[in-house]
């Protein structure tokens, strides 16, 4: 059956809206008609190249929709349910897995050297992007790429819940553990940055500063819950420090994958304090630090891979917070767009601008 995507053609080079040919699911597949697939920072690392996965590719992380059909063996989802996809699934047989860390897993990956579909012009092979290829009407996924929707959530909503308010909620909660009164800041107003706004205010931060190049950010972050705003300068260290008394956050999360920022962000935290990094930067992004200071502040700096979430655990538990109204996923949303947007929706991100855009089919 002919759909329409978008497709990455070569990295570096801009999407192109066409029609692919999908196959009917195999064993262990799943086909699924997307709601709804939000462009998030991660499509643009692929784009560019700051990850590598085969090309050409279907992009998109990050969806949900109904199920059409599923393959032999496929018992979990039947056609007409809502489903959220989940693009990193676990093999449940590695060595990050048997430790419970499937954030981790070795083999999650695995699926995106496959051909999954054709040009319809031409017959060209087609991967998967990250396992999902979300921006496409229809797309084909292994079974492990779908968990059951969440009851009460329109679907369009939902596509939110499969990266970024997992990564932005589970950095706050699972890495970081904000613990009720202590104080965060987070640096980067985008899609996940706004999720972790909102995390830190459900675990009870006391003072949340919102950290951004864009003024224009502000009332974004106010609205998902900062209680203060900082434009991000040369002085963004020295003015998180005096809007906590001088001693710095106890919190600091990044999400912009930048060396300047993440070294921003650990010098914002107080002695002792912790910061984790989300944001994806490049091999070229160096960050340094002396002995003596590290010595000295006792700050712990750590990595945070889709927010060390496992989505078959939290899943329910953001949508028990979306249904009683703590995590509004409407307030991540900047923009909703159609599929032959997303290229522009692309430039965008490359300017730094807005939340999340989000793709409604």
């Amino acid at each position: 059956m002919t759909v329409r995507a978008a497709v990455l053609p070569a990295v570096g080079a801009p999407l192109e809206i066409a029609e692919i040919e999908l196959p009917e699911p195999g064993p262990g597949q799943v086909r699924v008609r997307l709601a709804a697939a939000g462009v998030c920072h991660s499509d643009l690392s692929l784009s560019d190249g700051t990850m590598r996965v085969p090309v050409p590719a279907v992009l998109g992380h990050e969806g949900a929709g109904t199920v059409l059909a599923v393959g032999e063996g496929v018992t979990h989802v039947s056609p007409g349910a809502g489903v959220v996809l989940n693009w990193a699934p676990s093999c449940g047989s590695c060595h990050a897995c048997s430790l419970g860390e499937v954030w981790l897993c070795a083999n999650a990956l695995a699926g995106v050297g496959n051909v999954y579909a054709r040009r319809a012009s031409d017959g060209t092979d087609l991967h998967p992007g990250l396992n999902v290829a979300a921006f496409a009407q229809e797309t084909v996924v292994a079974g492990g790429c779908v968990l059951p929707a969440p009851d009460g959530i329109p679907l369009t909503d939902a596509a939110l819940l499969g990266c970024a308010v997992l990564t932005g909620y589970g950095a706050v909660h699972h890495s970081a553990r904000v613990r009720d009164g202590e104080t965060v800041a987070v640096f980067g107003v985008g899609g996940v940055g706004l999720a972790a706004l909102q995390a830190a205010r459900i675990a009870g931060a006391s003072r949340i500063v919102a950290v951004d190049v864009s003024p224009a950010k502000e009332e974004l972050a106010r609205a998902a819950g900062a209680t203060d705003f900082v434009v991000a300068s040369e002085d963004t260290a020295r003015e998180i420090r005096a809007l906590t008394g001088k001693q710095g956050v106890d919190v600091a999360v990044e999400c912009v994958g930048r060396a300047v920022t993440i070294r921003t962000a650990w010098e914002s935290t107080r002695r002792g304090g912790r910061t984790t990094v989300v944001g994806i930067g490049g091999k070229e992004q160096q960050v340094t630090f002396n002995a003596l200071e590290i010595f000295h502040w006792g700050r712990t700096l750590s990595g945070c891979v889709y927010g060390n979430s496992d989505p078959a655990r939290d899943l329910p538990v953001l949508a028990d917070h979306v249904r009683a109204g703590r995590l509004d996923l409407g307030a991540l949303v900047t923009d909703r767009i159609s599929l032959d947007d997303i290229p522009a929706a692309f430039d965008n991100m490359r300017a730094g601008k807005g939340g999340r855009a989000v793709v409604t089919f």
